[in-house]
């Protein structure tokens, strides 16, 4: 993200003497993203949208949109509480974001230096940062620089309000502006599409846990409120957790009980005669050890035979065998819930539901969700 939005100074002065809330949900959200460009739109985006603030003289507050899984892999209740400058999730090592932004710098200067290609200098700055980030004690180096990112906010806030908003999974919308919509493929979707296709027969996944989701609505919803609580109450800084694992959890066997039931009501996949192909049940292993020995015994020993037997019959079988768990603390959004509820009584003002006990999981799933994913990503 560019310095004052790329903006010049005409449009700049223009645009600052109007600004009285700014909401920032720029971000590059790749998981393996490579280091510099995370780096450069989440965390110095986050520094950039902080200097911009200082020159809008009627502002009251920024809105950062960040992520509920800056928390890592923690276990346990997460509190809603603020990163400070140079906190980890590793115990032992202390974090200074300059020294990452010289890191990168380096980085880049000896790539240039030994004139490495395009494709060599994307793998190599993808690996430093998902090596900072696992030295710092992150998975990844997406939740990483989200992280930094709020730090920067904290330190460089200011005079002004901030609101800082940690969705869980978003999801297709609930019921505005209408039931199921959604842009682009997310997290889970991607394993619905594939199994709709019948081309992820399987998949590595607990189906004893919980799957922590929250439709796009509810989000929305949660921001807005949060924004006028904000304004009236003028607390300097508030994190709010829009999730679901604490007050209306949904298990990842409801979700993929739903998927299954659906697709085979209404199958996608079709046959060289058009008709429709019997949906087979998607299988699930908890451990990595379970999946290879699975792939194993039903992929690799039965192709391990067939080129076995390949060599025997002298090839003739040559042209087949070649183709062959944590919960989020909502203290205070749930405040926030309660202080709605009594004003909207109080009042009689418009309602807007960010409440995630709201959701019926398994009605959301099977009639809003999916049928949202196979409307507006698979055609």
């Amino acid at each position: 993200m560019h310095e004052d939005f790329g903006l010049d100074s005409a449009q700049l002065r223009a645009l600052c003497k109007d600004i009285d809330i700014i909401v920032n949900g720029a971000a590059t959200t790749n998981f393996s993203e490579r280091y510099d460009a995370a780096f450069d739109v989440n965390v110095l985006g986050a520094k950039n949208v902080c200097a911009f603030t200082n020159k809008c003289t009627k502002l009251k507050m920024l809105l950062h949109v960040s992520t509920a899984y800056v928390a890592g892999e923690q276990e346990g209740l997460i509190p809603e509480k603020p990163f400070l400058m140079g906190e980890t999730l590793r115990v032992g090592t202390h974090l200074d974001i300059e020294s990452e932004i010289n890191l990168i710098k380096e980085a880049r200067r000896e790539l240039r230096a030994n004139c490495s290609t395009e494709k060599a200098e994307k793998k190599t700055m993808k690996e430093l940062g998902l090596k900072r980030a696992r030295h710092f004690g992150w998975p990844n180096t997406y939740v990483f620089t989200k992280a930094m990112g709020e730090m920067i906010m904290g330190h460089l806030r200011g005079r002004f309000l901030v609101v800082i908003i940690r969705p869980s999974i978003i999801t297709s919308t609930l019921k505005e502006p209408f039931p199921g919509w959604m842009e682009g493929i997310r997290t889970i979707d991607s394993v619905m599409i594939g199994y709709a296709k019948q081309i992820l027969p399987f998949f590595i996944g607990d189906l004893d846990l919980i799957i922590d989701v929250i439709p796009g609505d509810i989000v929305v919803n949660a921001m807005m409120v949060a924004m006028a609580a904000q304004l009236k109450d003028q607390q300097p800084q508030t994190i709010y957790h829009v999730t679901s694992s604490l007050r209306n959890p949904a298990p990842s066997a409801l979700v993929v009980e739903s998927m299954h039931r659906y697709f085979f009501e209404n199958p996608l996949c079709k046959g060289r005669n058009g008709e429709h192909v019997r949906m087979k049940k998607m299988r699930f292993f908890s451990t990595l050890a379970q999946l290879r020995f699975y792939t194993a015994l039903v992929y690799k020993l039965p192709l391990q035979m067939l080129g076995l037997l390949n060599i025997a019959l002298c090839g003739v079988f040559s042209r087949y065998y070649n183709k062959l768990a944590c919960l989020f603390d909502d203290t205070n959004l749930e405040r926030l819930r309660m202080a709605m509820n009594t004003d909207q009584n109080n009042n009689g003002s418009y309602y807007l539901d960010f409440d995630p006990k709201s959701v019926d999981w398994d009605d959301y799933f099977y009639r809003v969700h999916i049928p949202g994913v196979v409307k507006y990503t698979c055609h």
